[in-house]
Protein backbone atom coordinates (compact mmCIF):
# COMPACT_ATOMS: atom_id res chain seq x y z
CA UNK A 1 0.00 0.00 0.00
CA UNK A 2 1.56 3.59 -0.75
CA UNK A 3 0.85 6.46 1.46
CA UNK A 4 -0.40 9.47 -0.70
CA UNK A 5 -1.61 9.69 -3.60
CA UNK A 6 -1.35 13.08 -4.66
CA UNK A 7 -3.34 14.88 -7.48
CA UNK A 8 -1.86 18.24 -9.04
CA UNK A 9 2.19 19.20 -9.36
CA UNK A 10 1.77 23.21 -9.18
CA UNK A 11 3.06 24.94 -6.08
CA UNK A 12 0.92 23.41 -4.08
CA UNK A 13 1.26 19.78 -4.97
CA UNK A 14 5.37 20.37 -5.04
CA UNK A 15 5.15 21.54 -1.69
CA UNK A 16 3.33 18.99 -0.19
CA UNK A 17 5.48 16.51 -2.51
CA UNK A 18 8.53 18.16 -0.56
CA UNK A 19 6.42 16.98 3.42
CA UNK A 20 6.24 13.56 1.99
CA UNK A 21 9.31 13.04 0.86
CA UNK A 22 10.71 14.91 4.53
CA UNK A 23 9.21 12.31 6.81
CA UNK A 24 9.92 9.30 4.34
CA UNK A 25 6.20 9.00 3.04
CA UNK A 26 5.89 6.91 -0.43
CA UNK A 27 3.50 8.50 -3.26
CA UNK A 28 2.88 8.69 -6.36
CA UNK A 29 1.73 12.72 -8.19
CA UNK A 30 -0.78 12.56 -11.29
CA UNK A 31 -0.44 15.41 -13.01
CA UNK A 32 -1.51 16.78 -16.46
CA UNK A 33 -0.55 20.36 -16.18
CA UNK A 34 -3.68 21.78 -17.43
CA UNK A 35 -4.52 23.57 -14.44
CA UNK A 36 -1.33 25.00 -13.21
CA UNK A 37 -1.64 28.41 -12.96
CA UNK A 38 2.14 28.38 -11.31
CA UNK A 39 3.54 28.04 -14.70
CA UNK A 40 2.60 31.29 -16.17
CA UNK A 41 2.80 33.10 -12.54
CA UNK A 42 4.58 36.38 -11.76
CA UNK A 43 6.31 34.38 -8.44
CA UNK A 44 6.67 37.37 -6.97
CA UNK A 45 7.03 37.12 -2.73
CA UNK A 46 6.18 39.98 -1.17
CA UNK A 47 5.00 39.97 2.47
CA UNK A 48 3.25 43.64 1.64
CA UNK A 49 -0.40 44.56 0.32
CA UNK A 50 0.87 47.43 -1.95
CA UNK A 51 -2.62 48.58 -2.58
CA UNK A 52 -3.68 49.18 0.46
CA UNK A 53 -0.32 49.30 2.57
CA UNK A 54 -1.47 46.55 4.92
CA UNK A 55 0.58 42.99 5.95
CA UNK A 56 -0.44 39.97 4.06
CA UNK A 57 -1.97 37.35 5.75
CA UNK A 58 0.44 35.39 8.07
CA UNK A 59 3.42 36.83 6.01
CA UNK A 60 6.09 36.37 8.37
CA UNK A 61 5.99 33.23 9.18
CA UNK A 62 5.45 32.02 5.87
CA UNK A 63 8.56 34.64 4.76
CA UNK A 64 10.47 32.56 7.37
CA UNK A 65 9.15 28.89 6.19
CA UNK A 66 9.66 29.97 2.59
CA UNK A 67 12.68 30.77 2.41
CA UNK A 68 14.16 27.68 3.98
CA UNK A 69 11.80 25.93 1.52
CA UNK A 70 12.84 27.27 -1.86
CA UNK A 71 17.03 27.41 -0.98
CA UNK A 72 16.47 23.11 -0.03
CA UNK A 73 14.63 22.70 -3.58
CA UNK A 74 17.77 25.18 -5.40
CA UNK A 75 20.18 22.34 -3.91
CA UNK A 76 18.52 19.13 -4.48
CA UNK A 77 16.99 20.20 -7.79
CA UNK A 78 20.71 22.10 -8.80
CA UNK A 79 18.67 24.77 -10.62
CA UNK A 80 18.13 28.59 -9.39
CA UNK A 81 14.81 29.59 -8.91
CA UNK A 82 15.28 32.28 -6.36
CA UNK A 83 15.85 35.75 -6.98
CA UNK A 84 16.26 38.05 -4.21
CA UNK A 85 15.16 41.19 -5.90
CA UNK A 86 13.72 44.90 -4.34
CA UNK A 87 10.25 45.17 -4.63
CA UNK A 88 9.71 49.45 -5.18
CA UNK A 89 6.55 50.76 -4.80
CA UNK A 90 5.79 54.01 -7.65
CA UNK A 91 4.33 56.67 -5.36
CA UNK A 92 1.73 58.42 -7.67
CA UNK A 93 0.81 61.29 -5.16
CA UNK A 94 1.89 62.62 -2.02
CA UNK A 95 -1.15 61.06 -0.50
CA UNK A 96 0.49 57.49 -1.00
CA UNK A 97 3.53 58.55 0.26
CA UNK A 98 1.81 59.49 3.26
CA UNK A 99 -0.05 56.42 3.41
CA UNK A 100 4.12 55.06 3.28
CA UNK A 101 5.35 56.82 6.37
CA UNK A 102 1.89 55.83 7.96
CA UNK A 103 2.34 52.04 7.32
CA UNK A 104 5.76 52.28 9.23
CA UNK A 105 4.25 53.06 12.15
CA UNK A 106 2.62 49.78 12.39
CA UNK A 107 5.00 47.45 14.24
CA UNK A 108 3.67 44.62 11.79
CA UNK A 109 4.66 46.45 8.92
CA UNK A 110 8.51 48.48 10.14
CA UNK A 111 10.34 45.12 9.80
CA UNK A 112 9.28 44.95 5.90
CA UNK A 113 9.32 48.92 5.00
CA UNK A 114 12.36 50.95 4.21
CA UNK A 115 11.98 54.01 5.35
CA UNK A 116 13.52 55.62 2.56
CA UNK A 117 11.97 57.29 -0.08
CA UNK A 118 14.29 56.18 -2.84
CA UNK A 119 14.42 58.99 -5.98
CA UNK A 120 14.08 57.82 -9.25
CA UNK A 121 17.27 57.73 -11.72
CA UNK A 122 15.83 55.72 -14.45
CA UNK A 123 14.98 58.33 -17.36
CA UNK A 124 13.06 55.26 -18.51
CA UNK A 125 10.72 55.25 -15.75
CA UNK A 126 7.90 58.02 -14.80
CA UNK A 127 8.25 58.14 -11.03
CA UNK A 128 9.08 62.07 -9.90
CA UNK A 129 7.41 61.60 -6.11
CA UNK A 130 10.06 58.57 -5.88
CA UNK A 131 9.33 55.18 -4.48
CA UNK A 132 8.87 53.18 -1.14
CA UNK A 133 11.16 50.15 -0.94
CA UNK A 134 9.52 46.62 0.80
CA UNK A 135 12.43 44.60 2.12
CA UNK A 136 13.17 40.77 2.33
CA UNK A 137 11.36 40.19 -1.36
CA UNK A 138 12.11 38.44 -4.36
CA UNK A 139 11.20 36.06 -7.14
CA UNK A 140 10.35 32.58 -7.65
CA UNK A 141 10.97 30.91 -11.61
CA UNK A 142 8.22 28.92 -10.91
CA UNK A 143 7.54 27.31 -14.25
CA UNK A 144 11.07 26.47 -14.21
CA UNK A 145 10.44 24.86 -10.66
CA UNK A 146 7.81 22.70 -11.48
CA UNK A 147 9.75 21.26 -14.89
CA UNK A 148 12.87 20.63 -13.04
CA UNK A 149 10.64 19.33 -10.27
CA UNK A 150 8.72 17.43 -12.46
CA UNK A 151 12.06 15.65 -14.07
CA UNK A 152 13.09 14.67 -10.37
CA UNK A 153 9.52 13.04 -9.90
CA UNK A 154 10.38 11.01 -13.16
CA UNK A 155 13.20 10.02 -12.52
CA UNK A 156 11.91 8.52 -8.85
CA UNK A 157 9.01 6.90 -10.69
CA UNK A 158 6.98 8.88 -8.69
CA UNK A 159 4.85 11.00 -11.42
CA UNK A 160 2.35 9.51 -13.74
CA UNK A 161 1.90 12.60 -16.45
CA UNK A 162 -2.18 12.15 -17.03
CA UNK A 163 -5.39 13.19 -16.12
CA UNK A 164 -7.23 12.01 -12.48
CA UNK A 165 -10.28 10.50 -13.33
CA UNK A 166 -12.70 10.46 -10.55
CA UNK A 167 -14.65 7.09 -12.56
CA UNK A 168 -11.70 5.23 -11.80
CA UNK A 169 -11.23 5.69 -7.47
CA UNK A 170 -12.79 2.95 -5.33
CA UNK A 171 -13.16 4.42 -1.21
CA UNK A 172 -13.02 1.96 1.08
CA UNK A 173 -12.93 2.43 5.25
CA UNK A 174 -9.56 3.07 5.46
CA UNK A 175 -7.75 3.41 2.09
CA UNK A 176 -9.07 3.84 -1.03
CA UNK A 177 -7.70 2.32 -4.94
CA UNK A 178 -6.68 3.96 -8.34
CA UNK A 179 -5.65 3.12 -11.64
CA UNK A 180 -4.63 -0.79 -10.15
CA UNK A 181 -3.54 0.50 -6.86
CA UNK A 182 -4.23 0.74 -2.69
CA UNK A 183 -3.30 4.41 -1.04
CA UNK A 184 -3.71 5.28 2.01
CA UNK A 185 -4.38 8.90 1.78
CA UNK A 186 -5.61 11.54 -1.31
CA UNK A 187 -4.39 14.82 -1.43
CA UNK A 188 -6.63 16.97 -4.31
CA UNK A 189 -3.60 20.41 -5.52
CA UNK A 190 -5.51 20.12 -8.43
CA UNK A 191 -5.89 24.50 -8.74
CA UNK A 192 -9.14 25.55 -10.66
CA UNK A 193 -9.51 22.35 -11.81
CA UNK A 194 -10.83 21.88 -8.47
CA UNK A 195 -14.61 23.09 -9.56
CA UNK A 196 -15.25 19.70 -11.82
CA UNK A 197 -13.97 17.27 -8.51
CA UNK A 198 -17.41 15.45 -7.30
CA UNK A 199 -15.99 15.35 -3.42
CA UNK A 200 -14.92 19.11 -3.30
CA UNK A 201 -16.54 21.37 -6.11
CA UNK A 202 -18.85 22.80 -2.44
CA UNK A 203 -16.46 24.84 -2.06
CA UNK A 204 -16.48 28.64 -2.41
CA UNK A 205 -13.43 28.26 -4.84
CA UNK A 206 -13.97 31.14 -7.26
CA UNK A 207 -10.75 31.33 -10.07
CA UNK A 208 -9.22 35.00 -11.20
CA UNK A 209 -7.82 35.02 -14.32
CA UNK A 210 -4.47 36.83 -14.78
CA UNK A 211 -2.86 37.60 -17.55
CA UNK A 212 0.83 38.45 -18.00
CA UNK A 213 3.20 39.72 -20.76
CA UNK A 214 6.87 39.19 -21.28
CA UNK A 215 8.63 42.48 -23.17
CA UNK A 216 11.56 43.17 -24.22
CA UNK A 217 13.13 46.68 -23.44
CA UNK A 218 16.96 47.43 -24.04
CA UNK A 219 16.30 51.04 -23.03
CA UNK A 220 14.64 50.14 -19.61
CA UNK A 221 17.89 48.79 -17.77
CA UNK A 222 16.33 48.01 -14.36
CA UNK A 223 17.28 45.67 -12.09
CA UNK A 224 14.68 46.11 -9.36
CA UNK A 225 10.57 45.19 -9.49
CA UNK A 226 8.39 48.44 -9.69
CA UNK A 227 5.13 48.54 -8.46
CA UNK A 228 2.55 50.99 -10.24
CA UNK A 229 -0.76 50.26 -11.39
CA UNK A 230 0.93 46.78 -13.22
CA UNK A 231 4.30 45.03 -11.53
CA UNK A 232 7.67 45.03 -13.97
CA UNK A 233 9.81 42.04 -13.07
CA UNK A 234 13.62 42.18 -14.09
CA UNK A 235 14.20 38.50 -15.65
CA UNK A 236 17.63 38.34 -18.17
CA UNK A 237 18.50 39.65 -21.40
CA UNK A 238 16.88 42.91 -20.80
CA UNK A 239 13.42 40.83 -20.96
CA UNK A 240 10.86 42.24 -18.07
CA UNK A 241 7.39 40.23 -16.73
CA UNK A 242 4.51 42.76 -16.91
CA UNK A 243 1.52 41.95 -15.16
CA UNK A 244 -1.04 41.14 -13.72
CA UNK A 245 -5.06 41.79 -14.63
CA UNK A 246 -7.55 40.14 -12.68
CA UNK A 247 -10.87 38.69 -14.20
CA UNK A 248 -13.21 37.58 -12.10
CA UNK A 249 -15.58 36.43 -14.94
CA UNK A 250 -13.43 34.97 -17.73
CA UNK A 251 -12.44 31.15 -16.40
CA UNK A 252 -10.70 30.51 -20.16
CA UNK A 253 -6.98 30.43 -19.73
CA UNK A 254 -6.22 31.36 -23.00
CA UNK A 255 -4.98 34.58 -23.46
CA UNK A 256 -7.27 37.88 -24.12
CA UNK A 257 -6.44 40.75 -26.79
CA UNK A 258 -8.19 43.10 -23.81
CA UNK A 259 -6.45 42.35 -21.45
CA UNK A 260 -3.07 42.61 -23.42
CA UNK A 261 -4.19 45.77 -23.93
CA UNK A 262 -4.93 46.65 -20.51
CA UNK A 263 -1.48 45.67 -19.83
CA UNK A 264 0.07 48.32 -22.23
CA UNK A 265 -2.30 51.07 -21.09
CA UNK A 266 -1.07 50.97 -17.70
CA UNK A 267 2.86 50.07 -18.42
CA UNK A 268 2.84 53.28 -21.02
CA UNK A 269 1.71 55.10 -17.98
CA UNK A 270 4.49 55.24 -16.27
CA UNK A 271 7.57 53.98 -18.57
CA UNK A 272 8.71 56.17 -21.73
CA UNK A 273 10.81 53.86 -23.56
CA UNK A 274 10.66 51.74 -26.19
CA UNK A 275 9.97 47.47 -25.80
CA UNK A 276 8.57 44.82 -27.77
CA UNK A 277 6.65 42.48 -26.52
CA UNK A 278 7.77 39.13 -27.08
CA UNK A 279 5.56 36.59 -24.96
CA UNK A 280 1.51 37.03 -23.71
CA UNK A 281 0.36 34.00 -21.10
CA UNK A 282 -3.14 33.66 -18.87
CA UNK A 283 -3.87 31.50 -16.03
CA UNK A 284 -6.84 30.61 -13.46
CA UNK A 285 -5.82 31.70 -10.07
CA UNK A 286 -7.16 29.33 -7.28
CA UNK A 287 -9.19 32.52 -5.34
CA UNK A 288 -11.78 32.54 -2.51
CA UNK A 289 -13.53 35.44 -1.68
CA UNK A 290 -12.30 35.76 1.72
CA UNK A 291 -8.79 35.61 0.78
CA UNK A 292 -7.58 32.44 2.87
CA UNK A 293 -6.35 29.01 1.54
CA UNK A 294 -9.01 25.81 1.38
CA UNK A 295 -7.45 23.13 3.30
CA UNK A 296 -8.35 20.34 5.23
CA UNK A 297 -9.81 16.80 5.04
CA UNK A 298 -13.18 15.84 3.44
CA UNK A 299 -16.42 16.09 5.94
CA UNK A 300 -17.57 12.38 5.07
CA UNK A 301 -14.24 10.57 3.59
CA UNK A 302 -11.50 11.20 6.07
CA UNK A 303 -9.02 9.51 3.73
CA UNK A 304 -9.72 12.65 1.32
CA UNK A 305 -8.15 15.78 1.25
CA UNK A 306 -7.85 19.06 -0.51
CA UNK A 307 -4.88 21.47 -0.74
CA UNK A 308 -5.95 24.53 -2.59
CA UNK A 309 -7.12 28.05 -2.87
CA UNK A 310 -3.75 29.82 -2.78
CA UNK A 311 -4.25 32.64 -5.11
CA UNK A 312 -1.92 35.53 -6.17
CA UNK A 313 0.77 34.44 -2.91
CA UNK A 314 0.77 30.67 -3.66
CA UNK A 315 4.86 31.12 -3.74
CA UNK A 316 4.79 32.25 0.01
CA UNK A 317 1.33 30.75 1.44
CA UNK A 318 2.16 27.08 -0.37
CA UNK A 319 4.44 25.74 2.12
CA UNK A 320 3.39 26.71 5.24
CA UNK A 321 -0.32 25.37 4.26
CA UNK A 322 1.49 22.13 3.10
CA UNK A 323 3.14 21.64 6.23
CA UNK A 324 -0.64 22.63 7.88
CA UNK A 325 -2.37 20.13 6.13
CA UNK A 326 0.73 17.30 6.30
CA UNK A 327 0.48 17.51 10.69
CA UNK A 328 -3.16 16.70 10.36
CA UNK A 329 -3.32 13.97 8.53
CA UNK A 330 0.02 12.52 10.37
CA UNK A 331 -0.48 13.63 13.82
CA UNK A 332 -3.80 14.96 14.29
CA UNK A 333 -2.64 18.68 14.81
CA UNK A 334 -5.59 21.67 14.44
CA UNK A 335 -5.65 23.45 11.15
CA UNK A 336 -5.33 27.23 11.30
CA UNK A 337 -9.25 27.83 11.67
CA UNK A 338 -8.88 30.37 8.91
CA UNK A 339 -7.72 28.03 6.43
CA UNK A 340 -9.69 24.80 7.44
CA UNK A 341 -12.35 24.04 5.17
CA UNK A 342 -14.93 23.44 7.94
CA UNK A 343 -15.32 27.06 7.87
CA UNK A 344 -17.74 26.04 4.71
CA UNK A 345 -19.08 22.82 5.85
CA UNK A 346 -22.48 23.46 7.39
CA UNK A 347 -23.14 26.39 4.70
CA UNK A 348 -22.37 24.49 1.61
CA UNK A 349 -22.77 21.00 2.06
CA UNK A 350 -26.18 20.18 1.24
Amino acid sequence: MTDYLVVGLGLAGISFCEQLKKHNRTFKVLSDSSQSSSMVAGGLYNPVILKRFTLAWRAKEQMDLAAIFYTHLEKKLQVTIDYKVPVLRRFASVEEQNLWYEALDKPSLEYFLSPKIIPNKNPCLSATLGFGEVLYTGRVDTSLLIRAYSRYLADQEELVPESFDYSQLEIQSDFFQYGGHTFKNLVFAEGFGLKKNPFFNYLPLNGTKGELLTIKAEGLQEDRVIKSSVFIIPLQDDMYRVGATYNWKDKESEPTENGKQELLRKLKTFINCDFEVMNHSAGIRPTVADRRPLVGRHPEYKNLFVLNGLGSRGVLIAPYASEQLYNLIEFDRSLNPEMDIARFSKKWIK
